[in-house]
């Protein structure tokens, strides 16, 4: 423990960029958690929205509670690492500027990391926001399984989804800056190799608002290669924790998956991603006899696939 950190103290680490509508539901969540010991730090991006106000008037009204740090349009993943480094919790949590939690969220992860012996806890979650239809989401409880395989899978849970020790955090320096839209995917996988000591709290307490293709996870094929990025880095940074996972089941986790995707944006029509996958996939010469038709295709210009795609819609209403 660092001489600044507080024991029992869970700091939040909030980035907020243009989250005027959000940002004040976002605090209070927090303001109202049952826990409390808790800190907030925002750390606004650049807003020209008027979130910057939102948030330091809430701060001159909580005095104490939030602390309110700026920068210049560095992105969220470095806007969180600056936030990380004024938390001085033993615990620390995540929370985009517009999502929030149940009132009992810190409590309940905070029992568990405690009572469990565990590092990390984690809960359900729901998608929500205007024309989304989401039920709620409660994950497999990870750590009664293979908790590797199912990293490698997939992203096991959103930012918010989890509490975690902040000696987690400066074991692994925190977020890296390099993968645009799958640093949370990255933070979390890297997160595991440090520690499998993590427990499920088998409740949907956090909710994750969905915007629509103007969010960063939207642009699907560019998440699913800087996904592939992370799973890549974890396999190569951590042999002996992947060895009891045949070399081919690797494969199919990353390269197949790659694969996949491609199919899914192909049927709901994201041409540009779909093209950009299977032209992966054609790079890498990950495909079967079965997928050579959608990966010679998907070689041409995107005007041309484009085009071809049109007219077979055509030939098979």
């Amino acid at each position: 423990m660092n001489l600044t950190q507080k024991p029992g103290l869970i700091s939040v680490v909030m980035p907020c960029y243009n989250a005027a509508p959000y940002v004040a539901e976002a605090i209070e969540s927090v303001l109202r958690q049952t826990y409390g010991e808790v800190e907030i730090i925002v750390v606004d991006d650049g807003s020209t929205d008027g979130s910057v106000d939102i948030a330091s008037d809430l701060a001159s009204r909580f005095p104490g509670r939030i602390h309110p740090l700026f920068t210049s349009r560095l992105g969220p993943y470095p806007a969180r690492n600056r936030g990380l480094r004024a938390a001085r919790g033993e615990f620390v949590a995540f929370l985009d500027a517009d999502d929030w939690w149940l009132p009992e969220t810190l409590e309940k992860l905070r029992r568990a990391i405690v009572e469990r012996e565990a590092d990390i806890a984690y809960c359900g979650w729901q998608n929500v926001g205007e024309g989304v239809k989401s039920e709620p989401y409660v994950p497999p409880e990870y750590e009664k399984s293979d908790p590797v395989e199912a990293f490698l899978r997939t992203c096991p849970w959103p930012i918010h989804g989890a509490l975690l020790k902040r000696s987690v955090v400066d074991q692994i320096d925190g977020f890296s800056e390099r993968r645009f839209s799958s640093m949370d995917y990255d933070f979390w996988l890297r997160a595991l190799a440090h520690t499998r000591r993590i427990v499920r709290v088998a409740e949907v307490l956090a909710f994750y608002r969905w915007h629509g293709q103007g969010q960063v996870s939207a642009v699907k094929w560019r998440q699913v290669l800087d996904a592939l990025d992370a799973q890549k880095a974890f396999i190569a940074a951590n042999p002996r924790l992947v060895a009891h996972i045949p070399v081919k089941r690797q494969q199919d986790l990353t390269e197949g998956q790659v694969l996949r995707q491609a199919y899914r944006a192909f049927w709901k029509r994201d041409l540009v991603s779909a093209q950009k996958l299977f032209r992966h996939a054609a790079a890498r010469l990950n495909f079967s006899l079965k997928d050579t038709r959608h990966v010679l295709v998907a070689l041409l210009p995107l005007s041309l696939y484009r085009g071809i795609v049109s007219l077979t819609e055509r030939g098979h209403p």
